[in-house]
């Protein structure tokens, strides 16, 4: 679950949200990272939302479901989302599931 010392922050680029997501994404905390996210998005249609998840240490099929869900959210009014620099936690998952295939993973310059 997302403890007090991780974070959801949210930072605004041009016509792109960025979401910072710290800690661990499980089914104890995805939906309170959701529903914040979910607001964010619809207030301000951003044209790009991106996921920045490189200081998430855990992630289980909720955090899939987040992902996915924010994709779909995202495509239903012509945005693209977009998962930035994810952590080996992370990644597994990703790849396990085989969503690198459907959503687009981004690296920070000088990040592998």
């Amino acid at each position: 679950m997302i403890k007090k010392n991780e974070r959801v922050d949210y930072e605004t680029r041009g016509e792109s949200l960025v979401v910072h997501i710290g800690g661990e994404i499980d089914h104890h905390s995805a939906v309170e990272v959701r529903t914040g996210i979910d607001e964010k998005i619809l207030a301000e249609r951003p044209s790009r939302v991106m996921l920045e998840l490189s200081a998430v240490d855990f992630m289980d099929s909720s955090g899939l479901g987040l992902i996915m869900g924010r994709f779909a959210l995202v495509k239903q009014y012509g945005g693209t989302l977009c998962v930035l620099d994810p952590s080996l936690a992370v990644m597994k998952m990703i790849k396990l599931a085989g969503m690198e295939r459907m959503v687009t993973i981004l690296r920070s310059k000088g990040k592998e």
